[in-house]
């Protein structure tokens, strides 16, 4: 699994105009799901992303002060699924996503990874799977920080 992470003070996903996840304060998640991910790769992923210290002791530090974690600093999640991430642009022009796991797979394994980050506690909103989605966020720093589980 990849993730993409941002620190936010606010962030929502809508679908055709109707706004179906948001949260305040804390972390926005994109996700993609790569072929032969497992289990294993989203509750490591969860994991990485609940405990990153990645959040200052208080509001008036900057982004280069980073001593909590999103479970310290109280934040939620803002989980968008993101097959893009997937993508291999070595040749050509043309994308390839061959190496995205198929929307099936994606789906469950999203699910898993959005019940791990809330059997931590953490308050989890999500995008549709699948949907055509607008991602509106306030990026707190800027901070912007990639995991890839195949690189642990």
């Amino acid at each position: 699994m990849r993730a993409v992470l941002q620190r936010v003070n606010r962030a929502r996903v809508t679908v055709d105009g109707i706004e179906v996840g948001a949260i305040g304060f804390g972390l926005l998640a994109y996700a993609g799901v790569a072929s032969g991910d497992t289990e294993a790769e989203a509750t490591w992923l969860a994991r990485k992303i609940a405990e990153l210290r990645l959040f200052p002791e208080s509001t008036t530090e900057g982004a280069r002060s980073m001593e909590r974690s999103l479970t310290e600093a109280g934040g939620a999640v803002l989980l968008v699924s993101q097959f893009t991430l997937l993508t291999d642009t070595r040749k050509g022009r043309r994308l390839s996503f061959f190496a995205a796991a198929s929307p099936e797979v994606a789906a469950t394994l999203l699910d898993s990874l959005a019940a791990a980050l809330q059997a931590q506690g953490i308050e989890v909103a999500t995008g549709r799977f699948g949907a055509h989605m607008v991602v509106e966020s306030a990026n707190n720093g800027p901070v912007t920080i990639v995991l890839d589980s195949g690189e642990r």
